[in-house]
């Protein structure tokens, strides 16, 4: 009974990191700041949050080479490209719209990792394409770019996209260094290329949404990417993307709870195809790999 009730803790523990991290779509809708403002200040935060938390735990703190520093760089310009066309797509949208634009990633990355690694490209994975086109297709009211929902769906894949270039490009570093010290270096990066906003921007708008910039920082992106780090020790990374693949719904609920947005039937069907083509990926993933072990 005891081992039971450490796996339900677990298992709670990753869906919490889940919960936080999908508070960016409702934080990145109710802050009225340019993307670029709101980005550049949640992670100078951020930035300074972890690196306290990377002291505290007493991390090393070096990266070995130059090559693995140009690694950590182009992964942060990745980054910052990934979040502020997603928190573009947010301001152009709803929450719904933003969230499930970017969840296109996982199936994108199944489309570069063979083109970047040279890894061998399965034909399950055109199918899993199409249905993710199915899916984006109902997420897109008309194709026009006078329709900002046109706009923000093509904002959201493209931040699907620089996301899935920064993973690719992280996995083998993440065998190398801790994933905090990583997660630090990529923000600092983030902050230093979009440090030119400060000259740009009303520092007194800034401190009139200084709680909302602060939940973004700490409970976003540090709380929610350290207990998600935290908990791939429990879970396989298969295994935790598929419950990741819960982050659309919590922001959708979180929307409609804190937003009162509700998404469309189209956009709940488009959703749906969507998340469907992640989770078939990461089944598959996961029997691959049971194989692969030997597990039963």
């Amino acid at each position: 009974m005891a081992e039971k009730n450490l796996q339900y803790s677990k298992i709670l523990e990753l869906n919490l990191a889940v919960l936080f991290i999908s508070t960016s779509g409702v934080l990145g809708r109710y802050i009225t700041l340019n993307p670029f403002v709101t980005i550049f200040y949640r992670t100078l935060l951020a930035a300074i949050l972890f690196y306290i938390f990377c002291r505290f735990k007493k991390l090393d703190l070096r990266i070995s080479n130059k090559r693995d520093v140009l690694k950590i760089v182009l992964s942060g310009l990745l980054m910052a490209g990934h979040w502020v066309a997603y928190f573009f797509a947010l301001q152009y949208s709803n929450v719904a719209i933003g969230i499930l634009s970017l969840f296109t990633y996982p199936v994108v990355t199944v489309f570069l990792e063979p083109l970047i690694l040279k890894t061998k490209f399965s034909k399950v994975h055109l199918a899993l394409g199409v249905l993710v086109l199915f899916g984006v297709y109902f997420l897109v009211p008309e194709i026009s770019f006078q329709n900002n929902y046109t706009i923000a769906v093509l904002l959201g894949i493209l931040s699907g996209i620089f996301y899935a270039l920064r993973n690719i490009l992280m996995k083998q570093e993440i065998e190398k260094y801790n994933g905090s010290v990583l997660m630090m270096y990529q923000i600092v990066v983030v902050a230093v290329v979009l440090s030119p906003v400060v000259f740009f921007s009303d520092f007194n708008e800034v401190i009139l949404q200084w709680a909302p910039l602060l939940t973004l920082a700490i409970v976003t992106t540090c709380i929610g990417h350290t207990l998600f780090l935290l908990s791939l020790r429990n879970f396989s990374t298969t295994a935790a993307s598929i419950m990741s693949s819960a982050q659309p719904l919590y922001a959708i609920i979180l929307g409609i709870l804190f937003l009162s947005e509700y998404p469309s039937l189209k956009t709940i069907i488009g959703g749906v195809l969507i998340i469907s083509a992640v989770i078939i990926e990461s089944i598959r993933s996961l029997r691959k790999n049971a194989v692969v072990e030997g597990i039963d």
